[in-house]
């Protein structure tokens, strides 16, 4: 990304006027992607990404035969294909192939940070393999709508994650029925310690009560009877800290453990960790104190994205947060290691606490990318009022409908000033048709669906009572020796 620290080769003289255009190519991007006065519009968006390709085109018929070279060119053209992406999903187009770039992009990092961390449960890998799976049938029906060298691209990016997938994969395959369970808490306590670390107001009984629920599972395991982990100085903190070193070696070296020695190393990682984080509650050298505000103010942001999404999110927004983290993360020397300003490398709790905020940030993007809904930002405040609407509708049905046909107004009179807001069956935003038509018009109908069913329901329930009054009527007629009025007809 921009400012990386790596170093690159020299821009050939014959590239000078590709840099260029691509420079300002990315310019125009960043100035759709910062005006919050209008919409980001399709035919905008696919005039610049036609730029960008005719870029590509031109680099490779001077790149022949040195493929692999990479210089501040190939930066720039990262740059504009993360931003034509997010751009992509923001008119709505999330099922084409450009809007498959930036989150192929963060799957790559989520899962490197995965491999590294050296703990994760099978439902996370399996949710990744789905959405790649998704993204090739994607590539397959783009086909004949896109640049091939974009294709090409986006398919061996989604290669080198299904490597990196698969190895992660055979890393935990042996987990049995039996262990399962239990290494997914595991799991699950290991980064909720390293959440209680990162808080401001450390929760210090919390840690306590985790470290008491880790004693009672480490009693099921005899071999560990002996294992000394309580801290008590400074050299049996540093002892640990090694200790833990040792472990995620380990993790990384054995390519398949038995299920024991997976739930075994986790569970003394938990154990460790628990220790640690008491004896230096939130403890990060002060050396490392600007890279831990940066990336503590970026993750509580995406956490707040997160809860806002479907009404706040523009998916461009998310470049500048992938950038400053890929600018944080390529800054790390080649063993992982955070370093201050003069090469000196972090301590233990430092460089996990570090870590722990790239990767939650991480996975937090990709919460937010994968789950962005294929509507332009244009039809997102009718989308999400649907949506509001149909949940509403729902939750009533749930509670047992309605007691009367009235009840049911409201819900009507909203859906109704919605509908007769489209103009030919279409909803407009001035003379635009905005991407993401299909998907606000069936939330309509399910509303619409959810309303008559609520109604026939009422009506139903109306009838069986007044039913009911009838017969109850006619009984007590009957007992007070008065025969039951004849129909009308019958009298005649």
């Amino acid at each position: 990304m921009t400012d990386s620290p790596r170093l690159s080769l020299p821009i050939d003289p014959e590239e000078r006027p590709i840099e260029s255009q691509l420079l300002q190519i990315r310019s125009k991007l960043e100035l759709l992607k910062a005006d919050k006065s209008n919409y980001v519009k399709s035919e905008d968006v696919v005039q610049l990404y036609g730029e960008v390709i005719a870029q590509v085109n031109a680099l490779n018929a001077i790149r022949k035969d040195k493929r692999l070279e990479q210089n501040r060119v190939d930066t720039v053209l990262d740059e504009c294909f993360q931003l034509i992406s997010l751009a992509f999903m923001t008119i709505g187009r999330n099922n084409e192939a450009p809007a498959i770039y930036s989150v192929v992009s963060n799957i790559k990092r989520l899962l490197d940070h995965l491999k590294e961390a050296a703990f994760f449960l099978p439902k996370d890998l399996e949710g990744i393999r789905h959405h790649l799976t998704n993204f090739r049938d994607m590539i397959r029906k783009c086909q004949k709508n896109y640049d091939p060298s974009l294709l090409t691209l986006l398919e061996a990016r989604i290669d080198v994650c299904e490597i990196t997938l698969k190895e992660l994969e055979e890393s935990i395959s042996h987990l049995t029925p039996e262990y399962a369970p239990l290494y997914a808490k595991l799991v699950s306590i290991l980064r909720t310690l390293s959440n209680c670390n990162t808080r401001t107001k450390y929760p210090k009984s919390e840690v306590d009560a985790i470290q008491k629920q880790l004693e009672e599972i480490k009693a099921g395991f005899p071999e560990l009877k002996n294992c000394k982990t309580a801290v008590t100085n400074m050299d049996d903190a540093r002892s640990l800290a090694d200790q833990y070193a040792e472990l995620l070696k380990e993790s990384a070296d054995q390519s398949s453990a038995p299920a024991k020695k997976l739930v075994t190393d986790i569970l003394i990682r938990c154990v460790i960790w628990a220790e640690l984080i008491q004896l230096q509650p939130g403890k990060i050298d002060e050396r490392f104190r600007d890279q831990y505000n940066k990336l503590k103010t970026i993750r509580d942001n995406l956490e707040s994205r997160s809860l806002l999404q479907s009404w706040s999110l523009r998916e461009t927004d998310l470049f500048d947060y992938q950038r400053r983290l890929d600018r944080i993360d390529e800054a790390r020397t080649i063993d992982g290691n955070f370093l201050d300003p003069e090469g000196h490398p972090a301590d233990l709790q430092t460089q996990r606490t570090l870590l722990y905020f790239l990767r939650k940030s991480y996975a937090l993007i990709y919460h937010l990318l994968t789950s962005s809904e294929a509507v332009s930002e244009a039809l997102l405040p009718i989308h999400n009022q649907l949506k509001t609407l149909r949940k509403c509708l729902r939750e009533v049905q749930k509670a047992g409908g309605i007691s009367s046909p009235r009840e049911l107004y409201p819900y009507s009179m909203k859906l109704n000033s919605i509908d007769n807001m489209r103009v030919d069956g279409k909803f407009m935003i001035g003379n635009d048709i905005p991407d993401g038509q299909g998907a606000v018009v069936a939330l309509m109908e399910d509303c619409f669906e959810l309303i008559q069913e609520l109604r026939a329901q009422a009506e139903e329930e109306d009838e069986k009572a007044e039913a009911e009054e009838l017969a109850e009527m006619e009984k007590l007629q009957v007992g007070d020796g008065i025969a039951p009025t004849a129909p009308a007809a019958q009298a005649v």
